[in-house]
């Protein structure tokens, strides 16, 4: 069947939030959702929140609300569980906004993993099979910012919490009898606490593709770069590569080149020489003068490592016999995170940063595959 028409409030004003939230800390679970813009900015633009607690959905408008202290107390109250769905970007977003994450808070997309559901099931995927709804997705491109909103959109936006808290209500059952409850509750607040860890500027180089092709001297010269990119894109909410590329920050520091028109021929984009050209160049100049000892380490592709095929096999082949039918083998370590692992290992295993494997409830795993490896290569 198809979804129905759902009655909804829209929340523009502090006094009816105000009372809307006092409500809603009456119920042990509420269902929450946003919608956003995030095309050119560094942050996302808030358009939307959705709330239900089981009696009327409630669209809240950021636009017009100046008063957020009742909804931050809802998001820190103990006692209501905050239900969402591939909560990432809300995540970030609440604790961008409000300081905050949702707590307790329990995501029906991690949940769906350990329940066996396809990796990362959509939301229609659960409303199909827990409710037998097919859900209108048409107006997912809509300009969340722009006003006013129509009834369709609105109502698109509805239905993502109106069918979210009984989709919920029947996991919660399912998770009772579940021998991953306790892990389901440990994951959603784990990929919670990650999301919103904030970017270290003296560290953003190592976030760059290609970086470990640089020299000692090159990687000094594109750390200045992305630490200075990082914060000018937060301090003027604006995505990164919108600033300079980031090939255009990889060949800049390679080529340390001394005047503007050698930036066009590295193949930056005539806007971001306008606006950012002369800065590039002072930068490069202001690396030179770090002494060459002070360069960063070069970055290890380990990839390119003897061994590391056999040693990645190893691990995939460990993880199997670990997980055997209990689980799909990606829900406790992609193969991106078992190089991390192996990666750790090889770099000296240092204790403060420990990789996701020897984290949270995945930690025996993680020192279970740490014992199957190889001596060092």
């Amino acid at each position: 069947m198809q979804n129905l028409s759902i009655p909804y409030q829209i929340i523009q004003n502090n006094q009816q939030l105000q009372q809307l939230c006092q409500a809603a800390q009456q119920h042990p679970v509420v269902a929450l959702d946003t919608e956003f813009e995030r095309i050119r900015s560094y942050y996302a633009k808030l358009g939307l929140i959705q709330l239900y607690y089981g009696e009327q959905v409630a669209l809240i408008d950021p636009l017009t609300i100046t008063e957020w202290q009742p909804f931050i107390a809802l998001l820190t109250n103990q006692q209501v569980i905050k239900v969402l769905h591939a909560s990432g970007e809300d995540i970030e977003i609440f604790y961008q906004q409000f300081g905050q994450l949702p707590q307790p808070l329990m995501d029906t997309q991690i949940a769906a993993n350990f329940l066996g559901f396809p990796l990362s099931a959509g939301f229609a995927l659960l409303v199909e099979h827990y409710l037998q709804v097919q859900l209108d997705k048409k107006m997912s491109r809509t300009d969340w910012l722009k006003r006013p909103l129509s009834d369709r959109q609105l109502q698109y936006a509805a239905a993502d919490v109106y069918y979210l808290l009984p989709v919920y209500q029947q996991m919660a059952a399912a998770m009772q009898n579940s021998q991953w409850a306790e892990v389901i509750k440990q994951e959603c607040q784990f990929v919670a606490e990650k999301r919103c860890r904030q970017p270290i500027p003296e560290r953003a180089y190592l976030e760059i593709g290609n970086a470990w092709r640089l020299n000692r001297e090159e990687l000094n010269n594109l750390k200045f770069l992305a630490k200075w990119r990082l914060q000018e894109g937060i301090k003027r909410n604006l995505a990164l590569n919108f600033i300079v590329s980031n090939e255009g920050l990889v060949q800049t520091a390679i080529h340390a080149p001394k005047h503007t028109s050698q930036l066009l021929e590295l193949g930056l984009h005539p806007m971001e020489i306008k606006h950012h050209g002369k800065k590039l160049l002072l930068l490069i100049e202001q690396a030179k003068r770090v002494p060459a000892e002070e360069y960063p380490e070069l970055i290890e592709n380990i990839s390119e490592r003897s061994g590391y095929k056999k040693q990645m096999n190893g691990l995939q082949k460990t993880l199997k016999q670990l997980v055997k039918d209990q689980l799909p083998q990606q829900v406790v370590a992609s193969k991106k995170a078992l190089h991390q692992l192996l990666k750790w290992y090889w770099s000296g295993q240092p204790q403060e940063r420990l990789p996701e494997l020897l984290q949270s409830w995945r930690r025996p795993y993680g020192e279970a595959l740490l014992n199957s490896l190889q001596p060092k290569e």
